[in-house]
């Protein structure tokens, strides 16, 4: 696994930032996703195109993403949590105790090479439409590291 930069949690403001996903690595659906993957999605959408979601449950928004980008690691994000909503409240207790971390995606996969009986997929150019906090994230360690600012 990487050595990541740190990412921080902000108690007071809900902001937080972590990595939705981590190039080169496998995750549990044995998918792959490669640098590149990411970028067309991003000018399309930007940042306010891409819902934040409580465990991928499109009923459950719980705040909006700052900022979205790929970085030599991954799909770095900058988030705040909407604390006067009861499941932003929620999510931000959970990640200042350290009840919940994990990142997610949920996309589309628009170009992939491999994945036939049981191979590695990798993901050339995905359509990402959402970054959920999760309890279980598929790819261990897209993860929020709670360090107060």
């Amino acid at each position: 696994m990487p050595d990541l930069p740190t990412a921080r949690l902000d108690p007071h403001t809900g902001l937080f930032t972590g990595y939705a996903s981590l190039f080169g690595i496998a995750d549990t659906q044995n998918d792959v996703v490669e640098r590149g993957a990411f970028l067309g999605s991003l000018a399309k959408r930007g940042a306010a195109g891409i819902r934040m979601l409580w465990q991928h449950d499109p009923a459950e928004p719980i705040g909006t993403w700052l900022s979205l980008s790929e970085d030599p690691v991954g799909l770095r994000v900058t988030g705040r949590l909407v604390t006067h909503t009861r499941r932003g409240r929620e999510a931000l207790d959970l990640m200042a105790a350290g009840a919940v971390d994990g990142l997610s995606i949920g996309f589309k996969a628009l170009r992939a090479a491999g994945g036939r009986r049981g191979a590695t997929r990798r993901l050339l150019e995905v359509d990402l439409w959402e970054v959920s906090v999760v309890t279980f994230p598929a790819l261990a360690a897209a993860r929020v590291t709670r360090v107060a600012a």
